[in-house]
């Protein structure tokens, strides 16, 4: 299981350009769809605790995944797995970058990438959204968060504390 577990959150972290969001839909195929690690309330569970645990989501969801499913040494392997590629690599780009970012075809090539991970939050976002919005009250808070998020930017820990409040209420009441 360690090994699987390395190996998957490797292959996620050599694969997701983008952060942490736009990993998500990768970490929730190879650990719901593939590999049946978690259900997909689980893996929604886990995000939650992510989204609200210091540090990138993308970590925390690996050392969450790894810590459910194979204690702390899960968590230690998975961790190190999704970070390791992403050393290496700004190891590798930081001097690099410094010697081609006037290229044009370096200009085109992260213009689409940033395309592709605008496609890739997206599409965790309805994934997301289709297993989260039980009801028209949980939309709602959904939508007031965003709206308020887009027009008064609010520090995103206001928004998660009132979106918590909320679902307190909607369960209370």
């Amino acid at each position: 299981m360690l090994l699987n577990l390395f190996l998957t959150f490797l292959k996620i972290g050599l694969f997701a350009f983008g952060g942490g969001y736009a990993m998500i839909p990768l970490i929730q195929h190879d650990v719901v769809t593939s590999n049946n690690w978690l259900a997909m309330s689980e893996f929604l569970q886990i995000i939650t605790v992510a989204e609200m645990t210091p540090g990138p989501i993308a970590i925390n969801l690996a050392t969450f995944t790894g810590y459910k499913l194979a204690g702390f040494l899960g968590s230690l392997v998975s961790t190190i797995g999704v970070t390791l590629p992403s050393f290496c690599i700004v190891l590798i780009l930081t001097k690099t970058f410094l010697w081609v970012k006037e290229n044009p075809k370096i200009k085109g090539l992260l213009v689409g990438l940033r395309s592709a991970v605008l496609a890739l939050i997206i599409s965790a976002a309805v994934s997301i959204g289709k297993t989260a919005f039980i009801d028209f009250r949980v939309i709602g808070i959904a939508l007031a968060c965003f709206v308020t998020l887009l027009w008064l930017n609010p520090h995103p820990a206001i928004v998660i504390a009132i979106g918590g409040g909320a679902g307190i209420l909607l369960l209370l009441g």
